[in-house]
């Protein structure tokens, strides 16, 4: 009687398992789930969405004593290369670029600032509409560029992050869970 049991139970185990199977993955969802992480899904760290909601200006611009960069200036650098690659990806012209990286780290004004913060969020928006609506062929030849954009997005939202918590305005409620 047990060893019936026991096949009815593992039958019953693995139909159900298939039916929970989860979906396929394409490298279009690889790549749209990684975007996503650095823009606003919040899963192992905390997405640009989140680690720049709700700065103010001054706050976005403030620097530690001799440190490179401000909030400010990650941001708008991350909108720079976003951009440039979005607009190369899409075969449109791409924003002129001097050369110089340091170019592309631009503080921000109190007018500015609401402006960037959208523009950031539309852009990465926009990169995930691009991946959602290109083909396959599109994708495998951009896909290493694509990733590198995600980890680009990634590492410097981690170093906002950590800004934040040295200047004292990361409530630790909206960090990862």
């Amino acid at each position: 009687m047990k060893p019936i049991l026991c096949f009815i139970l593992l039958l019953v185990a693995s139909n159900s398992s298939k039916s929970q199977t989860p979906e396929k993955l394409t490298l279009k969802k690889v790549l749209l789930n990684q975007l996503k992480s650095s823009h606003n899904k919040e899963e192992w760290f905390a997405p640009l969405n989140i680690a720049i909601a709700g700065l103010t200006p001054e706050q976005a611009n403030w620097k530690e004593k001799g440190a490179d960069h401000s909030i400010a200036e990650l941001t708008t650098h991350i909108i720079f290369w976003n951009q440039q690659e979005l607009s190369k990806f899409l075969d449109q012209p791409a924003p002129k670029y001097s050369g110089n990286n340091n170019e592309t780290f631009s503080p921000v004004d109190k007018d500015s600032w609401p402006a960037t913060v959208k523009k950031a969020d539309s852009l990465l928006m926009s990169w995930e509409n691009a991946i959602e609506a290109a083909d396959e062929k599109k994708l495998e030849a951009w896909y290493e560029i694509i990733g590198h954009i995600s980890m680009h997005n990634a590492y410097h939202t981690g170093q906002i992050v950590y800004i934040r918590k040295v200047q004292g305005s990361w409530n630790p409620a909206t960090g990862v869970k």
